[in-house]
């Protein structure tokens, strides 16, 4: 796992494409690099072969650095995650089922590592109980191309939780999104 840059170290690359040197960083810098850095990814990576060298370059940067500063911020928690967010509509996948269960206590970490480990769960996470009115605890999602085709996924959950951990559902119920929502993450100001 990367580790994060000392405070005082200086980073300068030779830019491969061209030998040029891009500019030095100071350790001093950094903190400053990095919010630019932030702001110039948190609106999703160019959508082109090398997106570290579009970022690089629109930073006045080696790629190397982008790629170094952005695993740092991962390995300390600044950043949770890269990843590709899906418009699951554009795909085909139309129906998009959140499966809430209500899963015994004992077991719930258990069941949910084996339901998000299923290659058709995206995410599976735990939530609070809202009692009396909302038992739930686990949520998975699943897409699909059509309802029942969800539906289907979705028994094929209870009857994985049935037969690996007998009794410990309790009750469960498919949330059908009605449209899609812009997902962003948290944006800083320029």
């Amino acid at each position: 796992m990367a580790q994060a840059m000392p405070d005082k170290r200086v980073v300068a690359q030779a830019d491969e494409r061209d030998g040029a040197h891009a500019p030095a960083v100071d350790g001093n810098d950094l903190a400053e690099f990095d919010r630019r850095l932030v702001l110039a990814t948190q609106g999703g990576l160019p959508l082109v072969p090398r997106p570290y060298a579009a970022i690089a370059d629109e930073l006045g940067v080696d790629e190397a650095l982008v790629r170094e500063r952005l695993a740092a911020m991962l390995a300390d928690g600044r950043i949770r995650r890269i990843g590709a967010v899906p418009n699951h509509y554009a795909i085909g996948y139309t129906a998009n089922g959140m499966s809430v269960w209500d899963i015994d206590d004992a077991v719930i970490d258990a069941v949910g590592e084996r339901v998000g480990a299923l290659d058709f769960v995206t995410h599976c996470y735990r939530r609070p109980r809202h009692l009396p009115d909302w038992p739930y605890s686990l949520f998975a999602m699943v897409h699909a191309g059509s309802r029942e085709a969800a539906l289907e996924r979705v028994a094929e959950i209870a009857a994985l939780i049935e037969a690996e951990f007998p009794g410990a559902c309790r009750g469960r119920d498919v949330l059908f999104s009605a449209g899609i929502l812009k997902k962003t993450g948290l944006r800083i100001g320029g």
